[in-house]
């Protein structure tokens, strides 16, 4: 693992201090004991066995003894927390409150109701949080800190291109297959009447939730087409009003009694009921049931058929592919790009390049047999944001056959490389200085170990 990638995982157990009273044994057979000290900081037995335990549980591997890795992790982490409070770095309560209730969210999709989150972790949500706030405060500072130590890093092109030209050729990374993909997407048709008759469903679950005679969450779990919040009784979590379309934030912060449903809210995902169920600070709990409407199999083929004949129209000359996109398609992420589909490659870096994998999969499947510039018959697929079928015609604009990587096709891609090793230097870097300025202890027994870095024991 790098080193810079393994201070982010020393925070993924994120968690841990919540299974810390549970009875283990240690090399010594003791409970509960100091085993490092860190400046001003004690690592204690428990908090070693208890990342253990949460690392066991995740099925993350650990790189040698545990009793060795895991306080060398905990050790890191402290010297950031402590060059925190040096350099002011904090973080705010809403980014800390954001990120606990994003995964307890995560926990309750993942394991399927808060009562089973309960269950599991053999606590209530409530505590539960308390230990995560504590243990996310940290990782963020810990991230925090880290982004202070490397936030001058510049890569040049010319630093790629001496790194592209001193490193090994066989230790460059293989880019696989990559294909640019223009895009034609139109909605079929819906008719007012299906609209009508999801509005009329959505009244009667409201009326029925009103007047007592059956749960909000019963129903979702019942008929709403949201498919990750249906399972938990349609509850979304805490979220705040940015997390949220527009339409949907406005009505549901309007809300503050559990037991009203709200009005229609209608949203590009389709139409919603919501109930509200608790506010904390700037953020709310909500459940909601989304219904979508469908065009009948009449529409889409009638669809398909208006596409067929913008093909031929584009294969006759009359318009080109690039005018069609403007004039024809509804696809607002790409229309402005003369269809160009795009996507987020690394977490920070846009491209239009996409392996076969990154593409939406009934794209893929139709694009997969196509030569460059070849323009697709019309098909139907799911949009896999709003969860309702579109028709579509794609034009492969290129495809880039697997290959080692080089700076003319791939400079984003050595461009994250050089960075990512430039940022672990850096931090390997600080690490050994702070370990020379640093009072370190450790107890006998416990610093029998190969150490990531030598400079825990001082000679």
């Amino acid at each position: 693992m790098k080193k810079y990638t393994l201070f982010i995982a020393i925070a993924v157990a994120f968690f841990g201090a919540a299974a810390a009273s549970a009875q283990s044994m240690s090399k010594s057979g003791v409970i509960d004991e100091i085993v490092w000290i860190v400046g001003d900081e004690a690592i204690l037995l428990s908090e070693v066995e208890s990342q253990y335990r949460t690392m066991q549980t995740q099925g993350e591997r650990i790189n040698g003894d545990p009793y060795c890795v895991i306080p060398e992790q905990l050790a890191i982490q402290k010297l950031f927390l402590n060059q925190a409070v040096i350099d002011s770095v904090t973080v705010t309560d809403s980014e800390v409150l954001s990120n606990v209730e994003n995964r307890i969210n995560y926990f309750i999709n993942a394991i399927g109701s808060r009562e089973k989150v309960e269950e599991y972790f053999d606590m209530p949500i409530a505590r539960l949080r308390e230990e995560l706030t504590v243990n996310v405060h940290d990782q963020l500072v810990v991230e925090a800190m880290q982004n202070k130590l490397v936030q001058d890093i510049k890569i040049t092109p010319a630093d790629v291109r001496r790194f592209y030209a001193n490193y090994p050729s066989d230790s460059l990374p293989y880019v696989p297959v990559q294909v640019e993909v223009q895009i034609i997407r139109v909605n079929p048709f819906i008719p007012q009447q299906e609209i009508d008759d999801i509005k009329a469903r959505l009244r009667e679950y409201s009326d029925r939730v009103t007047r007592g005679d059956v749960e909000f969450s019963t129903l979702a779990v019942l008929y709403s087409e949201d498919p990750n919040s249906a399972r938990r009784g349609g509850d979304l979590g805490f979220f705040s009003r940015g997390e949220m379309v527009p339409e949907f934030s406005a009505v549901a912060f309007s809300l503050n009694d559990p037991k009203k449903v709200s009005k229609i809210v209608e949203t590009e995902f389709g139409y919603h009921i919501i109930q509200f169920v608790e506010r904390r600070g700037d953020r709310i709990d909500c459940r909601h049931i989304l219904l979508r409407p469908r065009p009948s199999n009449e529409e889409l083929n009638n669809t398909v058929a208006r596409m067929d004949t913008l093909r031929k129209d584009i294969l006759d000359g009359v318009v080109t592919f690039d005018e069609a996109v403007q004039y024809v398609s509804q696809d607002k992420e790409t229309r402005n790009n003369k269809g160009l589909m795009f996507v987020n490659s690394d977490g920070v870096t846009m491209t239009t390049k996409f392996r076969m994998d990154q593409l939406p999969q009934d794209i893929a499947k139709v694009v997969d047999t196509m030569e460059v510039g070849e323009i697709s018959e019309p098909f139907v697929m799911i949009d896999q944001k709003l969860g309702k079928e579109v028709v579509a015609i794609v034009k492969l604009r290129a495809r880039i056959p697997g290959h080692k990587a080089n700076i003319s096709n791939d400079f984003q891609t050595l461009k994250a490389i050089v960075e990512e090793r430039k940022r672990s230097e850096r931090i390997d870097n600080w690490i050994r200085e702070k370990q020379k300025t640093t009072y370190i202890r450790i107890k006998e027994g416990w610093d029998d170990c190969e150490f990531m870095y030598d400079g825990w024991i001082k000679k």
